[in-house]
């Protein structure tokens, strides 16, 4: 571990009741950028941020964040740590307005609430402009938006994306990929599952190549995406 790295996971084995999902994963997460997981359905990505976020108890192994051991902790004391997650279904809520969406992803905060969801409105224009619309009357790309901005209410400097492209159009997803990049620019370190592999890969610093719940590649983004192997086992090539 550098002294940059802000999230490990070391040897890790975890899974779901008695199935077993990751088999001795390890992969890091360096301060300010962005990491993108690609891979097979059903290689363990989802699980990785899963067991990050305490959703998921690790068998075997350590998670740690800033050199501190939090693998088992519950999600609610992670967030006060200051880790986000964007989950792939289910990441607002549809009978909200947008401002309760917001006010729901601050309510550890102890101070400085309002402040910080005013910024958020001028980090992300659109939300402002529809503050008071119901969540489920958005679009796709603008409730990944929402998302994004709910996760950041806490100001984790690690924020866990899980599928930000999932079941958007082209250029929508293009549009969301942008605001990946712009909650970097917040200095916050990025760990992002992604099913376009090809599009992930394209905004990432590094990435990791998972299969049968293992890392089978690791290397810069944009070495993987030129890796002859990875882009006829992973990307379509």
């Amino acid at each position: 571990m550098s002294d940059r790295t802000v999230l490990e996971l070391s040897n890790v084995d975890s899974g779901y009741g008695e199935v077993q999902v990751l088999e001795d994963l390890s992969l890091h997460l360096d301060a300010s950028e962005i990491v993108c997981l690609i891979g097979p359905n059903g290689a363990g990505k989802s699980t990785v941020l899963k067991t990050a976020f305490g959703m998921l108890t690790p068998w075997e192994g350590t998670v740690t964040y800033h050199g501190d051991e939090i693998g088992g902790m519950a999600p609610e004391d992670i967030v006060r740590e200051g880790i986000g997650y964007v989950p792939q279904t289910d990441n607002v809520f549809g009978t909200l307005t947008i401002e309760e969406n917001l006010r729901m992803g601050g309510v550890a905060r102890e101070s400085g609430l309002d402040e910080v969801i005013e910024d958020l409105y001028e980090r992300f224009p659109l939300l402002d402009d529809t503050r008071k619309a119901k969540a489920k009357t958005l679009s796709g790309g603008q409730r990944q938006v929402l998302a994004f901005a709910r996760a950041l209410v806490m100001e984790p400097d690690v924020l866990l994306i899980d599928e930000p492209s999932a079941g958007l159009a082209p250029n929508t997803a293009d549009e969301v990929f942008g605001h990946v990049q712009a909650v970097n620019d917040m200095d916050t370190a990025i760990l992002m599952v992604e099913q376009n592999a090809k599009k992930g890969l394209g905004i990432s610093d590094r990435g990791y190549v998972l299969d049968q719940g293992t890392v089978r590649f690791e290397d810069a983004a944009s070495e993987l995406l030129d890796n002859e192997d990875v882009s006829k086992l992973y990307l379509g090539g």
